[in-house]
């Protein structure tokens, strides 16, 4: 056998060889997989898997944290001493810390003003809202302070004064001297969707400008911390995971647009940091809330002027004052002179939908009128008796007269509202 037939003769021999291994493990992989198919009486199934199911858009929040920290602040609170102090850490017994919102206190030995008695005792947040120098914050950062030094990302110190503060929404506008400051862009929080990725950007815990990530958990919450320095709170918070903690309060929320989506305000614990949920004032809310106190000195709020069965009534309240089941929010009472009793809103109505967007709670209506002025006009659809109708409401800057209040509820949440 020459040299060329025996490498014809091993080349053959070899693929031969590997084709048999090739055929061998098809067959024996098919055999397996034959054996361990599952049944069509298993509960369980897998799942199909294709290669398009693997492609998961990744999310780039370096641009997001990028454009917007430069418009986060830091507010430095001044105290004169006084001889009652309050605790800040205080909780309300209802798993909400009473504080933050998210003020950072500390004993107020440093940053004296030089010349004077007045210390630092807290800080909290604010973000930029206008390139002359307009900062919005939580009123709860504000209410008592003595005198407020602002820090912006660059490491600059301004003095600051309050323009207005509004405690039915815990939303408070300061302002700095100055021009050119970098400021963020108001998104529609209405467009916000639950499951969507958000960035907390704020000065927690006394630390300089701090980015933390999470998704949008739940939109339109209620959690009764606004009614201790209200008679007419105002609560549609947007709920996140986005961890934040002391000194977050005031604080931007921000979309991977780095576009501001919402105001840090109050995070749910049961020791006053954070441990797993925290809530936003909603962007509309905030820049109708801020536009009001900058050009009045004074939040306008709109009413619809009802009385309805709130999201979280027992079901010995629905029984009390009689409130049947139905889609929507139901009006137990129509304020005499109100929008709604203008518009022909009556008792009895389930009010389902505002401008063409459902309503299923309470407090999804309050966002929806909050964010709105006095003299808008907005169609509002209810269901009478099974049958749908819709009207034009004017809304005013009262709430009307009722002719008699029913009693309200004071445990964590009353047990209905006003709009």
């Amino acid at each position: 056998m020459t040299f060329k037939q025996l490498i014809a003769v091993s080349a053959i021999s070899a693929a031969t060889a590997i084709s048999g291994v090739w055929v061998y493990g098809k067959y024996e992989n098919g055999d397996l997989l034959a054996s361990i198919k599952p049944s069509a009486n298993y509960i369980f199934q897998p799942a199909k898997y294709t290669e398009k199911d693997a492609i998961v858009p990744s999310v780039n929040f370096e641009n997001a944290a990028a454009s917007a920290t430069p418009a986060v602040v830091h507010i430095k609170v001044m105290q004169q001493p006084r001889q009652q102090s309050f605790n800040p850490f205080a909780q309300n017994g209802s798993g909400f810390f009473d504080g933050f919102g998210g003020m950072s206190y500390k004993d107020g030995e440093d940053n004296a003003d030089a010349g004077s008695n007045v210390r630092q005792v807290g800080s909290g947040s604010g973000v930029l809202i206008s390139k002359d120098g307009y900062i919005v914050t939580n009123n709860h950062v504000v209410e008592k302070a003595d005198g407020l030094l602002v820090t912006l990302n660059d490491k600059k110190d301004y003095k600051a004064k309050v323009i207005g503060t509004d405690p039915s929404t815990d939303l408070a506008v300061i302002k700095i001297e100055g021009n050119n400051f970098p400021y963020l862009s108001f998104a529609n929080s209405d467009d916000v969707k639950v499951g969507q990725w958000v960035l907390a950007i704020g000065y927690p815990l006394n630390l300089e400008t701090t980015v933390t990530s999470g998704i949008i958990s739940a939109k339109s919450r209620s959690i009764g911390i606004n009614g201790r320095n209200s008679e007419a709170p105002i609560e549609s918070f947007i709920q996140t995971d986005a961890a934040v903690n002391p000194g977050n309060s005031g604080g931007a929320l921000v979309n991977t647009g780095g576009e501001l989506i919402g105001i840090n305000s109050a995070i749910a614990s049961p020791t006053g940091s954070y441990a797993g949920y925290s809530y936003a004032i909603p962007s509309n809310l905030v820049r109708r809330v801020a536009s009001d106190i900058v050009k009045y000195g004074s939040a306008k709020r709109a009413y619809l002027g009802v009385q309805f069965g709130s999201d979280q009534m027992s079901d010995a309240d629905r029984k009390k004052y009689n409130i049947p089941d139905g889609d929507g929010v139901y009006v137990m009472e129509v304020a005499q002179g109100s929008a709604a009793e203008k518009a022909g809103i009556e008792k009895g109505d389930f009010i389902t939908a505002i401008n063409g967007t459902a309503i299923n709670t309470g407090t999804e209506m309050v966002g929806k009128i909050s964010s709105l002025r006095p003299g808008d006009k907005i169609e509002v659809t209810y269901k009478r008796n099974g049958a749908e109708n819709t009207t034009t409401v004017t809304l005013q800057g009262a709430a009307g007269n009722y002719q008699q209040q029913p009693d309200r509820g004071r445990n964590e949440f009353n047990s209905e509202g006003d709009e």
